[in-house]
This record gives structure tokens, sequence and C-alpha cells, in this order.
């Protein structure tokens, strides 16, 4: 889909201002949002082990013994003060890695009005506070395609990746950008945000080798209020923000049905694959305010429900 031309830009925002927004959006959340989704059994909430039975030092629950269990599992002091038999549990307390891949393609620097935010600018912000949250409760964070591609946790992290987001724009960006090969940890999660207006084909390459690791996760299609509206009428030139794709029209307003019937049949694509590999798909506009996608992506990654 191309994008009209117009749009002044404004200035990028530095290291320091993304790393700012993105607190401040994290901030408003509570530390420990835990116990309905994310924390179905597999959150790690700082130093403490995820709530789920498993290796680990930290005692979490007792429960019964069922047939099966070994003699040596049974806790006999607690055993000894009621007629059953109890086995003592320990937490599960391995830290999970989340690869986030934020497109930087040059679709994504489109606005549908120069006061706006991008779609850059809030794909950044998103994700940066998504792993604002994830280190906080222990987990490990890598940015795709970046210099923070090996997952890490702790500020020095958050440090790599609001540079590498808020960094210098390559020479070479295309008008549609698909996810790096990076190579994804086994059994981790990954969150990719992109306008996927593009081919389709290098997702579903990608999301083929998280699925042969083993990973789960979201995609979140960042869209500007114009691109899901379409408010345009009369004499519009549409191209693309490489101006590799021009086209010009008389009644753009004519456009519009078959427009939205497009993008529903888009996002009918990405909702599709997503539901086959037992991903989750949230569509975002950047006039919404980020905090109630932050909120679903918090409770998404990590779900076992």
């Amino acid at each position: 889909m191309n994008q009209p031309i117009l749009r002044g830009r404004m200035k990028p925002q530095g290291p320091v201002g993304l790393r700012r927004d993105a607190q401040k959006v994290a901030g408003a959340l509570p530390p420990l949002l835990a116990d309905a989704k994310i924390l179905a059994g597999s959150v790690a909430m700082g130093v403490h082990g995820r709530r789920r039975s498993g290796t680990g030092e930290n005692f979490w629950q007792y429960r019964q013994a069922v047939p099966g269990d070994a003699r040596s599992m049974v806790d006999w002091r607690r055993s000894g003060r009621s007629d059953a038999q109890f086995i003592r549990e320990m937490e599960w307390e391995a830290a999970q890695t989340v690869s986030l891949w934020v497109d930087d393609a040059q679709s994504m620097d489109y606005r549908g009005d120069e006061d706006a935010r991008s779609k850059a600018e809030r794909a950044r912000l998103l994700a940066l506070s998504l792993s604002v949250l994830l280190v906080a409760g222990g987990e490990r964070v890598a940015l795709m395609g970046t210099a923070a591609a090996q997952a890490r946790s702790g500020q020095a992290q958050l440090n790599r990746m609001a540079l590498a987001l808020a960094g210098a724009e390559r020479d070479d960006r295309p008008d549609y950008g698909t996810p790096p090969a990076d190579r994804l940890a086994r059994g981790g999660w990954a969150v990719f945000f992109s306008d996927f207006l593009g081919d389709l084909d290098g997702l579903i390459a990608a999301l083929d080798h998280a699925a042969h690791q083993g990973v789960r996760g979201c995609f979140v299609q960042v869209l500007d209020e114009t691109e899901e509206a379409f408010p345009f009428d009369g004499r519009v030139i549409f191209q693309s923000m490489a101006g590799s794709t021009e086209f010009e029209t008389q009644r753009a307003r004519g456009l519009r049905e078959d427009y939205v019937a497009r993008l529903a049949e888009r996002r009918a694509r990405l909702g599709d694959l997503a539901h086959s590999l037992g991903w989750r798909c949230l569509f975002h506009r950047t006039s919404q305010p980020p905090r109630a996608a932050l909120l679903w992506l918090y409770m998404a990654v990590g779900d076992r429900a």
C-alpha cells in the first residue's frame, strides 16, 4: 500500500528522550502486574522465580501427593501434621528471553499530521517500554538486527537498546521491512513491531524459523490514523516513502471502499498467520494512547493460557 506525499518531519528523539518517554509509560503500570495473564505460572518478579514448579531455591507451595510421586519428594515434617502426604514444591527460576524487532524501513517514517508521532516513533516507544517492564521482572531482552541483539537483562541493556532505537538511520532502508535472520532463543518469545504493509514473504520466513525454535510471540501492526480512515478526497498523489512507487488520482474518495477492503484483508491474513502458530496480533494506531497497547503486550508476553 502506498502512502501520500506530504508530511513534515519532526526532529528525531534522542536516546535520553526516548528512554524518558518509555519509562514514563512503563511506570504508569504496576511494577508487578503479573497475576492474570503473564503470571499464569511462569513470571519472574525481580530476583524471584517464576510462579511455576521447577528447579529453584525458593519455596513455592505444598501440594498433596498423587500416585506416581516418588517417596523422596514427600515432605515428611509437613505430612506428619495431617493424614495426607505433601510434596514441597520450589519455584522455577529460569529467566525468559524476549527478542524484539522494530521495523526501521522508510514506510515507518509516515505520519498523517506533522504534529503526530510517526509509526516508527510509536513502535520504538512501545518496544522500549515493554523492555523496561520485562527487565524489571528479571527477564532478558534483545533488539534484533542491532548492537543489542544479544539477550541480556539490566540497565546497561536498556541503554544499548535506547541508543540503537534512537540511532542514525541507515542510508539503504527499503520501502518496507522484514524481520532480520537473527537467531532466536529456543523456547523464548518474540515481539515484532511493523506496519506490515509490504510483501509478507519475509515475515512468513521469520515466523517459520521461530516455530522451529519453539518460539511464541506477538506482532504489532502500527498504523497512522489516516491509513485506517483514508480521509483523502479530490486530486491526491500517493507515493511510497522511498519514492519508488507513485500513483495519482483525481477522485481519491472513490478509492476508499477498495482501500478499506484491502486493509481488512491484510489484517485478516496477519491474524491467520498469528493463529496458525499460536502467536497473537495487535492492531494499534498512533492516535491511540500507548498505555493500552503496552498493557496488552505485557499481559501477552509469557502467557501460557
